[in-house]
């Protein structure tokens, strides 16, 4: 159940896909995240109209759109900061912070204690092919790292043409990227942004 102007994006974006890392323990944290309380993507209707228009123009070029993220709780984001300062235990070091301390996430900016996706306008997200196998950008969701960012020497020519697929689809769409996060897109006009809603994803 989801609050008068939010819904599912499985539901509102036809033919795309869902995997909520943070309703389970794939994600930076290694456990579900406070206020995902289903394994389902939820944002505001107007990032689902402008996500349906990328859609539709990504499928008419053999791409399908796989969300990871986009509504986020307030309580997940003060979930974040108190994973963020607890002791290292090297769980998800390898995986999604492999040359920084866990430390060094909230000084480096890659945890904020507010983030825009609180405001339901904000989209994480990568395309697949049209049997749903995951286009390879050179990097996972969530990899804190110099690999994650646009132009990153780092990856290939072919990942690198591929991030550059969804950042046009993205930017062509109303959306504007972030330089540190190849999987990261903020409506430019967002509904809400100013609110920063807290209500459980259920």
């Amino acid at each position: 159940m989801l609050p008068e102007g939010f819904v599912f994006l499985d539901e509102a974006v036809p033919g795309s896909l869902s995997d909520a890392k943070y309703a389970g323990c794939d994600n930076f944290t290694g456990a579900p995240v406070d206020g995902y309380r289903v394994a389902r993507v939820a944002g505001s209707k107007e990032l689902a109209e402008a996500l349906t228009v990328v859609a539709e123009r990504a499928r008419a070029m053999g791409y399908r759109l796989l969300f990871w993220d986009a509504y986020r709780p307030q309580r997940a984001v003060g979930h974040f900061i108190r994973w963020s300062n607890a002791p290292e235990d090297g769980k998800t070091k390898a995986a999604h912070y492999p040359n920084i301390d866990r430390a060094q996430l909230i000084p480096l900016g890659y945890v904020a204690a507010k983030s825009g996706h609180s405001r339901g306008g904000t989209i994480d997200l990568t395309l697949t092919d049209l049997d749903g196998k995951p286009l390879d950008m050179g990097g996972d969701f969530d990899l804190m790292d110099e690999r994650s960012h646009h132009g990153s020497p780092l990856v290939s020519a072919a990942q690198t043409s591929n991030r550059e697929i969804l950042r046009a689809l993205m930017t062509g769409g109303g959306f504007t990227d972030y330089e540190n996060e190849w999987w990261h897109y903020r409506l430019a006009r967002e509904p809400y942004p100013e609110t920063y809603f807290d209500f459980p994803i259920e």
